[in-house]
């Protein structure tokens, strides 16, 4: 750092011109997404976005459009630091072109249980990959000028009552297990921010929590700006703990309450002042005080961002089957192709909540492979089975703007007299208030009106998805009114994820059709006042599925190979709730089996952002699974069946065969409590005590080519680490990956501990033919447990490399 201690000295001398009001001002949020300027000390103010996957700026918009990058599970699915700071870079690049000081991201909240509904954002469920990769994420970020935010501080594993439920979690697992999953971000990468989590972590609310100071201040040496999740601070009892910044702002738990607190001696005033230094230095490093020089005064690594999301959906993709070496595929030998399932038409490409973006354009899987083939190969498209639950938005080719005549929707905001007050051209019938100009707090209705010109004939079901009541009118007549109370258990998921409410109408292919929605505004206090979602457009029939199912066997069975991508939807992976079944969604198992049984060329994608129930994996010869692949997602997709690239992933975490079969279930608060009571033992580490087979273990992962690992030996090295050596050799025809997996355990120990734990990981990458000798650095905190503080229990510890936790063929052993 460059003359740390004089930059600190100037912090404070400014800090002290502040007055208490100012003081506690800056430390409050002014909005959503922006702290307040202070003009007389040359302050601007630092604006923060979502998200972990792409950077949205101020407003969820489409007119405003953010790159999608691929989920969070993509990107650990590399294991490779260096595609983790290529997303961190992007990220920043993005963040950069939008005026954006932070992005408020990675999620790296351990995969402790599959049912979490966040699992998509996360990375895995094991610390040591998510602590290495999240570090390279934030040093990715931040080497281009803008702070990255680890979230959420901490034992943050589940959505059900996220706001008030208790984390009960041993010292012993928050030190080795969740904090661990923190501590590289902070120690090595130096994060400018750390978001905390909406729980309680034994008993104490995390804004609250003195997890805040011990160990994220006094043991790592954090000095950077802790914020709040959004509305996560409750009183002004956050102020006497380690929480630096409330969000969103103006109104909150702190303000006057808190200037109040610090007059009558509740609070100390020198508390007040160490946050608002840590807010000062935040604003220096990105900018945004005068005469403070910025930590990075450009742009450290270019990132192309759509070429960047491509590469990375297909290093983050993982190949779960190949028999008979069916993938890749040669488009010169095929003559048609059989394209099935909703999910290859309508592709997840991220999960659903605050890590949501609007992209430019998304290729979906059917665009991608279409793109790919020869002119002479024929294509057929099926939907197979209804996934896409609720209502899909209009193609914005198919609607023009009443007002306007351009394709586009009509946006009006009512007051109580039926008075216009605002509107707003739109180019998407996906609507999201976060902040922004539109009065969603103030008019008492909002009308979304399109002229939509139908491609078929037929029935469809017209409407919309939002919670709370609205009318549904086709051609000028009102055709239904309904409304629905939110589902999910808090306003974010009310908005990110509504119920439907739709009426049939009958159109023809061709023949233009007036639809308008005008839906009822309910005013909201607090923080959240004109947060509001709504999607208008047409909802899938369900009633239909015997004929969409006959469709795609017969497309099937006429075609050279099958492709079936199948998948979940945002009503089962997102932010606000957890899941209740492992299952994929509708009949796509049916499906799957039906297609399989006509095809023996069948090549299965799995676009779902965490672990889903493959109960046919056995009867289809291919098995991809892509997770939300991106913006890019189709092309990558086609990359990988048609052999440009290879599948580069290996799994972050187990997938399980069965539900009965899944280790750690509860993310259910019970009492208002999670009981965190496997401990250590979870993911991996569970399965292998309970000597459970899951369908494919941590760490698995197959390749287009083969390879020998040989020639293990170890090495002592500086601090008490050690060196793993051995040698990878390409024994195939082609270029590709193999990652390169360290793994302790103990024969005896008078501890309880997994029965083997990741030590250490290192990807390689070789020409057909080529050899590598690889050097896995293994430190010294690998040898360690919690108790507390870190001991080390002497004696032989067992090493086991190759590639995957229970495929490690090599053997050594190292004393301490």
């Amino acid at each position: 750092m460059h003359n740390h201690a004089n930059e600190t000295d100037r912090l404070i001398d400014l800090t002290g011109r502040l007055s208490l009001e100012e003081k506690v001002q800056l430390i409050t949020g002014r909005d959503f997404w922006t702290t307040w300027p202070i003009e007389s000390i040359g302050l601007r103010r630092i604006l923060v976005s979502d998200g972990p996957s792409g950077v949205r700026g101020e407003v969820w918009d489409e007119r405003s459009p953010s790159l999608n990058l691929p989920s969070g599970t993509a990107l650990s699915s590399s294991w490779d630091r260096d595609i983790a700071a290529r997303y961190g870079a992007a990220s920043a690049v993005e963040a950069r072109r939008k005026g954006v000081d932070v992005v408020l991201g990675p999620t790296i909240n351990l995969h402790r249980s599959p049912y979490g509904g966040r699992h998509f954002e996360a990375f895995s469920e094991d610390p040591l990959l998510t602590g290495d990769l999240a570090a390279a994420y934030v040093e990715g970020v931040q080497g281009n000028g803008v702070g990255a935010t680890p979230k959420h501080y901490v034992a943050n594993e589940f959505e059900t009552d996220r706001y008030t439920a208790d984390s009960v979690v041993s010292e012993r697992a928050l030190r080795e297990l969740y904090l661990a999953a923190f501590e590289k971000s902070i120690t090595e990468a130096h994060a400018w921010v750390v978001m905390s989590s909406y729980n309680s972590i034994n008993g104490t609310t995390s804004t609250e929590n003195d997890l805040l100071e011990t160990p994220l201040n006094s043991e790592w040496g954090f000095d950077g700006v802790v914020v709040s999740d959004w509305t996560g601070v409750r009183s002004v009892d956050a102020a006497s703990a380690s929480q630096d910044l409330e969000m969103p702002g103006p109104v909150g738990a702190w303000g006057p309450a808190l200037v109040d607190a610090v007059r009558n001696g509740r609070v100390l005033e020198s508390d007040i002042d160490r946050k608002v230094v840590r807010i000062l230095r935040l604003a220096a490093r990105v900018g945004a005080l005068e005469g403070f020089e910025p930590t990075e005064r450009g742009v450290a690594r270019i990132e192309d961002g759509e070429a960047f999301a491509r590469t990375a959906a297909s290093a983050g993709s993982v190949l779960l089957r190949n028999e008979g070496a069916l993938l890749p595929l040669d488009p010169e030998a095929i003559r048609s192709v059989a394209i099935i399932g909703h999910n290859a038409e309508n592709a997840r490409t991220q999960g659903g909540g605050s890590a949501t973006v609007i992209p430019t354009h998304v290729i979906s899987p059917l665009d991608g492979i279409r793109e790919a083939l020869p002119a002479g190969v024929s294509v057929t498209y099926a939907r197979g089975a209804v996934v896409q639950k609720g209502i899909a938005e209009f193609a914005l080719a198919e609607i023009v703007n009443p007002r306007t005549g351009q394709n586009g929707a009509l946006v009006r905001f009512l007051d109580g007299e039926g008075r216009e007050i605002f509107a707003e051209d739109r180019f998407s019938t996906t609507l999201m208030y976060f902040g922004g100009d539109a009065p969603t707090a103030t008019a008492a209705v909002i009308e979304i009106s399109v002229r939509w010109t139908p491609r078929v004939s037929g029935d469809v079901l017209f409407g919309f998805g939002a919670a709370g009541r609205g009318r549904i009118y086709a051609d000028g007549q009102l055709i239904r009114e309904d409304g629905a109370a939110p589902v999910g258990m808090d306003l974010g998921a009310s908005v990110l994820s509504p119920p439907s409410i739709s009426a049939s109408v009958t159109v023809q292919a061709g023949e233009p059709i007036d639809l308008m929605v005008a839906f009822d505004l309910i005013a909201h206090e607090g923080a959240l006042a004109g947060a509001f979602g709504i999607t208008v457009g047409i909802e899938a029939d369900e009633s239909v599925s015997q004929q969409l199912m006959m469709q795609a066997i017969h497309a099937a069975e006429a075609a050279d190979v099958a492709i079936v991508v199948v998948g979940t939807n945002a009503q089962v992976e997102s932010e606000g709730f957890d899941r209740n079944t492992l299952a994929l969604p509708g009949l796509q198992d049916d499906l799957v089996r039906a297609v399989a049984a006509v095809n023996p060329r069948t090549v299965v994608v799995v676009n779902a952002g965490a672990p889903v129930l493959l109960p046919w994996r056995h009867e289809v010869p291919s098995v991809l699974l892509t997770y939300f692949g991106g913006q890019e997602y189709g092309a990558a997709l086609a990359d990988m069946l048609f052999g440009v690239t290879e599948p580069g992933g290996r799994l972050p975490t187990t997938w399980p065969a069965t539900e009965a079969s899944v280790p750690v279930t509860s993310v259910t608060p019970v009492d208002g409590k999670v009981v965190y009571d496997e401990g250590i033992h979870i993911g991996y580490r569970a399965w292998l005590r309970a000597e459970a087979d899951p369908a494919y273990e941590f760490g698995f992962g197959l390749t287009y080519t083969t390879f020998t690992l040989d020639a293990l030996e170890l090495a002592s090295a500086d601090d008490d680490a050690i060196d793993v050596l051995v040698t990878v050799t390409n024994t195939g025809d082609r270029a590709g990956k193999e990652v390169v997996q360290v793994y302790f355990s103990r024969s005896t120990t008078e501890i309880d501990r997994p029965v083997r734990w990741l030590a250490g990981f290192e990807p390689v990458y070789l020409e057909a033919g080529g050899v590598a000798r690889v050097r896995i650095r293994i430190a010294s905190r690998a040898f360690e447990h919690w108790d507390g503080g870190w001991k080390t229990e002497p004696g032989e510890f067992d090493v086991h490399v190759g590639t995957s936790v229970t495929s490690t063929p090599l053997h050594s052993t190292t004393t301490r």
